[in-house]
């Protein structure tokens, strides 16, 4: 029985199964996600066309199906024409079938005409990665028997057929909008699945994509971790890639009072990390004060509250009835916590408006400091300063 030109201990061959399947992993959150979908990091040609030629080795991938599929998820996410969401489709079908719903979304002409724009489209493209998809993976295939053996080589290709189905199209697609933290509240059910994105190369931390799809770097807390990002920046120091934007950084000016039309961009472009800052500093504060306030006597009310509390820091369109009902309830009860929900969902307001001048933005923020810090509740008071002395990033060096 041939046993291949590498012979290796049985641990050797789970070791270069995990290698190369991290290869490909590195290839789609790099190449495909940052570079080819969202324009975060341009890579050179050299690094830029090894992926390509990598993901036709091991999945048979064409660049453009798998952006337009990506560019139609977040274009229409948790909705009915989302391609992947667990929230339409169920948890079960996303994770174990991913691949599936994707391969239907991709083979879609108009999706690809519509979401597929300003990917490769040469001589090679048209001619052997799009045209000949399954060429690639019996190459692999052939190449792991020669290196490996019968044996062990066609276990390391089932390996490596299978990771990118489950772990990007089951887990990523599916986990990733189901269950985790959320550091941010976007309009979608989008979670980081673990705070250390390791094995999917950083795509763990979804939640922070979705609120800065456009960012090359997905971390955003200090103790969260992103592999994908230290390969960029290693290929960016080799000058093998350009990094494009990142997650906006608040800057403060300790000395400013005064809501001026810095401030206003200052708070517009850090909106997500505002709302953050809300949900802590006044609305998980306020929360706990009126919760040591209830007597221990009123079962009904500390029941609400506590029925209430993820609630109340939600997005308000992903609450569904049930949630929607318990914070109705919640909020009659407790007027102080009415009152700070009332100010989260003005603030919002600011800058969910359209059509109107940046004078009368800039005079609706005025007017939500004036408010906030009338109400006679301090948090609100000292959240309204410090949105105050928001002020824009200092230009990089």
């Amino acid at each position: 029985m041939f046993e291949g030109l590498i012979e290796l201990p049985w641990w050797g061959y789970v070791v270069v199964a995990l290698v190369l399947t991290h290869i490909t992993i590195a290839s789609v959150t790099l190449y495909l996600h940052r570079h080819q979908t969202h324009k975060a990091v341009d890579l050179h040609p050299i690094i830029s066309h090894f992926f390509r030629f990598w993901l036709w080795l091991t999945t048979g991938q064409v660049t453009k199906e798998w952006v337009a599929t990506h560019r139609k998820h977040h274009a229409h996410v948790e909705g009915p024409e989302d391609p992947h969401s667990p929230q339409q489709l169920g948890i079960n079908k996303v994770l174990w079938l991913g691949v599936y719903l994707y391969r239907i979304e991709s083979d879609k002409p108009e999706v690809q005409q519509k979401y597929g724009h300003g990917t490769p489209d040469d001589w090679l493209e048209r001619h052997i990665y799009a045209g000949h998809e399954f060429w690639g993976v019996l190459i692999m295939l052939g190449l792991d028997v020669v290196l490996f053996g019968v044996v062990a080589g066609p276990l390391v290709w089932l390996t490596q057929m299978v990771w990118i189905p489950f772990w990007a199209a089951g887990v990523i697609n599916g986990v990733g909008h189901w269950r985790g933290y959320r550091n941010y509240e976007t309009p979608d059910a989008s979670r980081n699945i673990v705070p250390w994105g390791f094995i999917i190369g950083g795509e763990e931390l979804h939640n922070n994509h979705h609120t800065y799809p456009s960012s090359a770097k997905f971390s955003s807390k200090w103790w969260e971790f992103d592999l994908g990002w230290v390969y960029i920046r290693i290929l960016d120091a080799l000058r093998l890639a350009t990094i494009k934007k990142i997650p906006p950084k608040p800057a403060f000016n300790p000395d400013k009072q005064v809501c001026d039309l810095d401030t206003l961009k200052a708070v517009v472009t850090n909106r997500f990390q505002v709302m953050a800052g809300f949900g802590h500093d006044v609305l998980k504060r306020v929360y706990r004060e009126e919760l040591r306030k209830a007597s221990r006597f009123d079962r009904e009310g500390r029941r609400l509250l506590k029925r209430a509390k993820r609630s109340m820091r939600r997005e308000i369109s992903m609450l569904d009835d049930t949630s929607r009902k318990w914070l109705a309830r919640a909020l009659e009860y407790n007027q102080r916590l009415n009152t700070v929900y009332a100010m989260k969902q003005k603030l919002q307001d600011i800058w969910q408006r359209s059509s109107v001048t940046q004078e009368s933005l800039l005079q609706a923020l005025e007017d939500w400091c004036r408010q906030a810090e009338a109400t006679g509740i301090r948090a609100l008071r000292e959240f309204s300063y410090k949105l105050r002395t928001y002020a824009p990033a200092p230009a990089a060096a």
